[in-house]
């Protein structure tokens, strides 16, 4: 469980990278990650997930999930981890995200699917319980990183 200090970071830098820096889900999660962790990317990094929210919108692997497993290869390697040991722990992730949030999709988890007329940032709160579950994957992990 996080604590309400963590979850509020979380929920304020989620509504500040959506509404002031109008950036996607996959971009999100990895900067709130970053910070939380204390682990810089390098700007080579958020420009590849700038398309990874559903593949451009196409609605699938939603950028949530994809922004984790980007930053959970980036924490492995920092940390000496192989590359065995990086998939099994992208593998565990996604197997986890699925059990709680039902689904690996974007077109799935997103609350109205994509229609023109949805309102922006739609996944707000999806996003800030997304990477508070991440988080929590990830802490618990903290001695195995």
């Amino acid at each position: 469980m996080l604590t309400k200090e963590m979850d509020g970071l979380i929920r304020e830098r989620v509504h500040s990278y959506y509404w002031n820096d109008d950036i996607n889900c996959a971009e999100t999660t990895l900067k709130v990650l970053s910070e939380i962790f204390d682990l810089p990317l390098n700007p080579q990094v958020i420009h590849a997930a700038s398309g990874m929210h559903g593949a451009g919108k196409y609605g699938v692997q939603c950028g949530l999930v994809e922004g984790t497993l980007m930053f959970i290869g980036i924490l492995g390697n920092q940390a000496g981890m192989g590359v065995s040991e990086i998939e099994r722990l992208c593998h565990d992730y996604a197997l986890s995200f699925e059990e709680v949030f039902g689904s690996l999709s974007c077109r799935v988890l997103r609350p109205e699917g994509f229609k023109p007329t949805n309102p922006p940032h739609l996944c707000e709160d999806l996003t800030c319980r997304s990477i508070s579950f991440s988080v929590q994957f990830l802490a618990h992990l903290k001695g195995m990183i």
